[in-house]
């Protein structure tokens, strides 16, 4: 079985703020491309990934997309029961829907929030529980997604785990790469 963690920047730590916000299809373009290529070398059977607005649930979006073609799995982790109930009503109601479409949610706590080692062990359940990570991460630009970098490059130091990075400079270029694929084509 190959399980991939994929995790990231939080919305707001991109700026962004806005469902309709043209860096949401860039990412999940450059997500779906990373995810594809796993699929079709025969390299993924699990997309694993937290539910924190953000990369993760376009992550989790993504790879439900790509349920219409190919045979992968879809869970959610959250690290403690009642996860998102302090959001926005329009969040809150789209972590629901999430929840409602993946293969497995389940949670690494019983327990609502209570204190950082319920994080912690969210962190390390992730690592133990996924083949490799990819993240959408820049270490130039520490955000939340910092405490994850870490953890994987610890843990590399004594396992054999791949960690796919997608810096600022690669979403660039798949910001590139999604503007040509989507320019309208005048002398067609």
């Amino acid at each position: 079985m190959k399980r991939v963690w994929v995790t990231g920047y939080r919305s707001y730590e991109l700026g962004v703020f806005n469902k309709k916000d043209l860096k949401i299809k860039v990412i999940k373009y450059c997500l779906k491309n990373h995810l594809q290529a796993l699929l079709e070398n025969d390299e993924l059977d699990w997309v694993i990934s937290g539910a924190q607005l953000g990369v993760e649930q376009w992550a989790l979006e993504a790879a439900l997309d790509l349920q219409q073609d190919y045979p992968v799995n879809v869970s959610m982790m959250v690290p403690y029961q009642e996860f998102a109930n302090r959001w926005n009503e329009d969040n809150q109601n789209h972590y629901l829907t999430l929840k409602e479409q993946v293969d497995f949610f389940g949670a690494t706590s019983n327990s609502p929030y209570q204190s950082p080692v319920q994080l912690r062990n969210y962190q390390n359940f992730m690592i133990q529980h996924t083949d490799s990570a990819i993240m959408i991460y820049d270490p130039e630009h520490p955000g939340k997604p910092k405490y994850d970098f870490e953890l994987i490059q610890k843990y590399q130091e004594e396992k054999d785990y791949d960690l796919d990075l997608i810096d600022f400079y690669s979403l660039e270029d798949a910001a590139n790469e999604y503007a040509e694929a989507h320019r309208p084509d005048y002398f067609g």
